[in-house]
């Protein structure tokens, strides 16, 4: 979904990751393009790509039939390090957030660290453990399925008790209280949603939402306290959870009978609906036309992020966002706060809505 200069950037952005771990486990030579390939689910201009950027970067030296070497300079590693996880580099909305903040960190004299969950909590085990092992400066952390409880907050501790300033994106686990995290106002997203629906006069609202990240789970409240407060009589069969499994089944396009279940018994009797984000929005409108329904005659169809899927099908969606930029540049600002030594305090990031045709 992301253009190839995003994807070899990301890519890069791991792979010095790797360097460093590389250096201090003695080694020097790096994977070849095809494993770099298998492990990042990416082609291998991507990954040439990439590499080259590091090469530019006097980072590594490539061999011709032999592979690609860390270069000896670059065997110091840099401690004004700065970890980055997300859960998946080639996110629709992750990329530009860590490109702004990236680049507030840069200028604050900070390298960046960058690996992806897949929003799997054993892999994010596995990068926390590497993380207590090497010096880093502070940890920008987009948790894995955040809406459960992590197995993970004895490694979460550990770094706190090394001195390493934590920030939370977009959600935090419950058993990791006092943490800061700066986060969506999602409760009021789901309400400005579902009341822009009541104005427009319907009555029936189904939704659809992730369940295994926080934000469905907020989003959902903020839904069904909009229909409360309306004296709308809440059917819970309207909706529909998925998880990130299902997600992954969905954008391999197999997803249709997931869909479908929606539309045909969650959807039946409702006007519109309220979707997690423009991801699923755009796969739900996609599938109500092949199956002969009109978007916004038939259901009209609403969601949250507010990006490019927000423009790019058959109907342009109604949907929440931010301003541009925001998000990446006020988590680095806060994290730079909170290493200078201020008190971590940032409100809720809110939503502005642009309407477009799908409801």
């Amino acid at each position: 979904m992301m253009n190839l200069s995003a994807k070899y950037e990301q890519l890069a952005a791991s792979l010095r990751s790797e360097l460093q771990l590389l250096l201090r486990q003695g080694g020097t030579k790096l994977a070849t393009e095809a494993e770099i390939c298998e492990r990042y689910h990416m082609s291998r201009q991507t990954v040439r790509h990439a590499l080259k950027l590091l090469e530019e970067e006097g980072l590594i030296e490539r061999r011709q039939g032999s592979g690609s070497y860390i270069r000896q300079q670059s065997a110091a590693a840099d401690t004004r390090q700065i970890a980055v996880v997300t859960t998946f580099l080639d996110d629709y909305i992750f990329p530009s957030i860590l490109h702004d903040a990236q680049s507030c960190f840069s200028q604050a004299g900070y390298t960046t660290l960058v690996f992806a969950t897949e929003n799997k909590v054993s892999r994010e085990r596995e990068i926390l453990l590497r993380l207590t092992e090497q010096k880093v400066s502070a940890l920008l952390v987009e948790g894995s399925k955040t809406a459960l409880p992590t197995p993970n907050s004895d490694l979460y501790q550990k770094l706190c008790d090394k001195g390493v300033p934590i920030l939370f994106l977009h959600g935090i686990y419950s058993n990791l209280p006092g943490i800061p995290c700066l986060f969506d106002d999602n409760y009021a997203g789901g309400y400005q949603l579902t009341r822009y629906l009541l104005e427009k006069g319907h009555r029936s609202i189904a939704g659809i939402f992730k369940s295994d990240d926080i934000q469905g789970p907020q989003r959902y409240h903020g839904v069904v306290s909009a229909l409360r407060d309306h004296d709308i009589p809440l059917r819970d069969k309207a909706f529909f959870w998925y998880g990130t499994e299902d997600r992954a089944t969905l954008l391999r396009g197999s997803g249709s009978e997931l869909l479908d279940r929606f539309i045909l018994h969650r959807l039946a009797e409702a006007t519109a609906v309220v979707c997690y984000n423009d991801e699923i929005a755009h796969l739900l409108i996609r599938r109500l036309l092949e199956l002969g329904k009109a978007v916004p005659g038939d259901v009209a169809v609403v969601s949250f992020d507010n990006s490019f899927y927000s423009q790019i099908g058959p109907v342009p969606i109604t949907s929440l966002g931010h301003k541009f930029h925001r998000t990446g540049k006020t988590a680095a600002a806060l994290l730079l706060d909170i290493l200078s030594g201020k008190p971590p305090h940032s409100p809720p990031l809110e939503w502005e809505l642009t309407c477009r045709s799908s409801g």
